[in-house]
């Protein structure tokens, strides 16, 4: 290895070791790593609660609306880990709903099977569009993906999201910045037109709350936050870095906008238009995206399953097990895939987004914040 590239793995590593990283970026690398595949990754999700409102209705949805949310849901969501030191999901809706959190396990579980659904019929497409293969080589290398990054728990899950969020970055960048040379044209005339149509804030509001339904996914590496305004902080940029791929490959939508709105894997098509040569490169970086998406939703099931095992037993999960349930988990997802992908995020997210508003936002600004300042009042006395 040259003196260089040692020095620069260095670099990579020490900024990944370091406090502020894992502090105020780690957070919102993982996040951006489990949204992505269920939230973005195929432009279907964006063009459902978003485009479908006009050029700049889509813009305020998801700057004013989602973005907005998510850094106010975040911050107070990662204050409230670290004033009460619970960071799997059964541990904070615990302590934050009481009796009511089974509630929120029931949506959990219910969005975990829709984007399973979601991952693992895109998973078996890509292998078919984009190599000619059976859907089944796709779902099969999906299912030894979640079950080998699960078997191999936190650490290597905190280390895979964060290195393969980078990779990710830099290929939604070139899209963005290809997309710009391509139809930069037909995208300037379609937000010239400044487009809002009704129903904007809802579908922002939607999208927001249905995606965090990750938020569990995120929990394991909050306990490096160690005060409120660390907390404040990460939230915020946890919100930013999660939407700003989203927003690169909605700009370049715009160029085919409104012809692209009843195609079914926009971001599909949108390459095979305007550079194919990116279209195997975004596909292998998406289905990785993929793998990691479903083992994010899969790590905090174990992670409440080892909670209540070490609760009850005193003991909890073995990497066997974890690697097990991830596969079988995985396995459930794509019998839910069946079911179409058009039709999982328009009515599977749209309607799962209602039970995390009631049992994650109001509940955190109401009893969440009550309890945060209570346990303040009794820390003073």
């Amino acid at each position: 290895m040259s003196d260089s590239a040692g020095a620069k793995q260095g670099f990579f590593s020490k900024m990944m070791a370091s406090s502020s990283y894992k502090k105020f970026i780690l957070p919102g690398l993982i996040s951006q790593s489990v949204i992505i595949a269920g939230g973005y990754g195929t432009g279907r999700e964006l063009v459902e609660y978003f485009v479908n409102f006009g050029s700049l209705g889509g813009i305020l949805g998801m700057v004013l609306v989602t973005t907005t949310l998510w850094s106010l849901v975040f911050a107070v969501s990662y204050e409230f880990a670290r004033t009460f030191k619970v960071y799997d999901y059964r541990s904070f809706f615990k302590e934050l709903l009481g009796p009511g959190w089974v509630l929120y396990e029931v949506c959990y579980i219910v969005l975990l099977l829709i984007v399973l659904g979601v991952v693992g019929a895109t998973s078996g497409s890509i292998f078919m569009q984009s190599f000619g293969l059976p859907p089944l080589v796709g779902a099969g290398l999906f299912l030894a993906g979640v079950a080998t990054l699960t078997f191999f728990g936190s650490y290597v899950i905190e280390i895979v999201m964060s290195w393969w969020s980078y990779i990710l970055y830099a290929v939604f960048l070139v899209f963005l910045l290809v997309g710009i040379s391509q139809v930069g044209g037909q995208i300037s005339a379609s937000l010239a037109t400044g487009e809002i149509k009704e129903g904007w804030a809802l579908g922002g509001f939607k999208y927001a709350f249905y995606n965090l339904g990750t938020f569990p996914a995120i929990l394991f590496a909050l306990n490096y936050i160690e005060s409120r305004k660390e907390a404040v902080i990460s939230g915020i940029m946890t919100s930013i870095i999660t939407i700003l791929p989203g927003f690169f490959l909605y700009l370049v939508i715009m160029g085919f906008y409104p012809g692209i709105l009843d195609v079914e894997v926009p971001a599909y098509t949108i390459l095979g238009e305007i550079a194919p040569w990116l279209l195997p490169v975004y596909m292998v970086v998406l289905f990785g995206t993929m793998i990691e998406t479903g083992a994010g939703f899969i790590h905090a099931v174990n992670e409440r399953i080892n909670s209540w095992m070490v609760d009850r037993k005193g003991k909890g999960l073995t990497k066997a097990h974890r690697g097990a349930l991830g596969g079988f988990m995985a396995l459930i997802g794509l019998g839910v895939a069946s079911f179409g992908l058009i039709g999982l995020i328009a009515k599977g997210y749209g309607t799962i987004s209602w039970g995390f508003f009631l049992l994650h936002g109001a509940a955190l600004f109401t009893i969440g914040l009550y309890k945060i300042s209570r346990k303040n009042s009794q820390a003073k006395a």
